[in-house]
């Protein structure tokens, strides 16, 4: 059995859990796609755990502009592709393994100009694709209700109602087109966090990002893709980074390994096709002390691994799933 690599050093930001990772889906061998590309982190431990190919995706094109340099001695072990979760079974199949790190890139986060973070002022933007409807769009175009919903749905808000009603009002006056401006307005509606609490606008920002993005969508479409291309014996691995994209990953798999509880007293038990997955562990797998330390983004993440089987591919139910809809979305 191979041993985990080591975080690889000259990646400039650390994946999150990537030594656990590597460890729960030894040996690492075959063609793997890994779905963030990002920094590389991933890409870059699977290659020296063992993988014989990585095939890197990312919407982001400056991330595959910024892979080109650490990817060239690599040769052709290393695949760059733009695309997205939903048609990563595009880019192969037949993989021996898939992962999906659902986390925002700390490099998009750096980036003020990418309008991702409440901490330095930019554009309100939010693209990870650098196409399509911004965060700066949403806010000044979308209606009261609307925004209010995005901001409860996607980010667990509260106080979403109060925070859509001030930005209708302060949009009135100006459009609202940067990051602080927005985090202001956020920040007047809420109490004053107490030392070690996230910062007042955190949700909000979340919210806006997965509408942007459509991640909750593309989550969903990304664990069906990765299920038509993985082999039989095939390793899913997903790292998510809060409790909403923890439930979604959770019961999918669950479904897809034939869970979900049977039949009662009251009713037969409903026939199921064979389970496409077998799911390593049902506990997901959180950081562990080093990692806490070296890393403090990686408190919130946590990994869920399964293999594939040689079932045929199932329908998803998103409301089972536990997704987030907006009203006229499905």
């Amino acid at each position: 059995m191979a041993a985990a690599a080591p975080i690889p050093e000259e990646a400039p930001h650390i994946p999150v859990l990537l030594r656990p990772l590597l460890a729960a889906v030894a040996p690492v061998e075959g063609v793997w796609l890994d779905g963030t590309l990002g920094a590389g982190g991933y890409s870059r431990g699977l290659l020296k755990a063992g993988a014989d190919k990585v095939i890197g995706l990312d919407r982001d094109p400056l991330a595959l502009e910024m892979a080109a340099d650490w990817a060239m001695p690599y040769g052709d072990r290393v695949q760059l592709v733009q695309g997205v979760f939903s048609e990563l079974d595009e880019a192969a199949t037949g993989l021996n393994g898939v992962v999906l790190d659902l986390g925002v890139s700390s490099m998009q986060l750096d980036l003020a100009d990418r309008g991702f973070s409440f901490m330095r002022d930019g554009p309100l933007d939010m693209r990870m694709s650098q196409e399509g409807r911004s965060a700066a769009d949403i806010v000044n175009e979308a209606e009261e209700s609307e925004l209010a919903d995005i901001l409860y749905l996607y980010g667990e808000e509260r106080a979403s109602r109060r925070i859509a009603k001030a930005i209708l009002r302060e949009r009135a006056t100006a459009p609202i087109m940067t990051t602080l401006r927005l985090a202001e307005i956020v920040e007047g509606c809420l109490p004053r966090s107490k030392p070690g609490q996230a910062h007042p606008a955190t949700r909000s920002f979340q919210a806006l990002r997965i509408a942007v993005n459509d991640e909750y969508g593309e989550l969903v479409g990304g664990l069906e893709a990765a299920e038509r291309a993985l082999k039989p014996g095939g390793q899913l691995a997903v790292v998510t980074f809060h409790s909403v994209e923890d439930r979604m990953v959770k019961r999918f798999l669950t479904a897809r390994s034939g869970g979900g509880g049977g039949g009662s007293r009251h009713a037969p038990e409903v026939l199921r096709n064979a389970p496409q997955f077998t799911v390593k562990s049902r506990k997901a797998i959180g950081p562990d002390p080093r990692e806490l330390a070296e890393n403090p983004r990686s408190r919130s993440a946590k990994l869920r691994v399964a293999t594939r089987t040689d079932a045929a591919p199932g329908t998803t139910d998103k409301k089972a799933m536990g997704m987030p809809m907006l009203k006229g979305k499905s």
